[in-house]
């Protein structure tokens, strides 16, 4: 079954300042992500002492929370490599 996605204010601010061919990937990324967050090609890694997982897609990564039960993906934080574990 597939997860609805849901993505927050911020990370749709960022995702529509993007340039096309890079927001496009992202999107792709976030479908495949929403098909089966389980997917090993996706490289989907928890984050360590904080309740939410991380996708990369080149040199962005998208911060998300997933809720099993529910079958929803969060998406909390879209940004460049270096700025989004600060």
């Amino acid at each position: 079954m597939e997860y609805a996605i849901r993505i927050k204010k911020q990370a749709k601010k960022k995702l529509e300042s993007m340039p096309r061919n890079v927001r496009a990937k992202i999107i792709d990324k976030i479908n495949d992500l929403g098909h089966n967050p389980d997917d090993p090609t996706l490289d989907v890694k928890r984050l360590i002492g904080e309740p939410y997982y991380r996708l990369r897609v080149g040199d962005w990564r998208i911060i998300f929370d997933r809720e099993d039960v529910l079958k929803i993906i969060f998406i909390e934080r879209i940004k460049p490599r270096g700025d989004v574990y600060k």
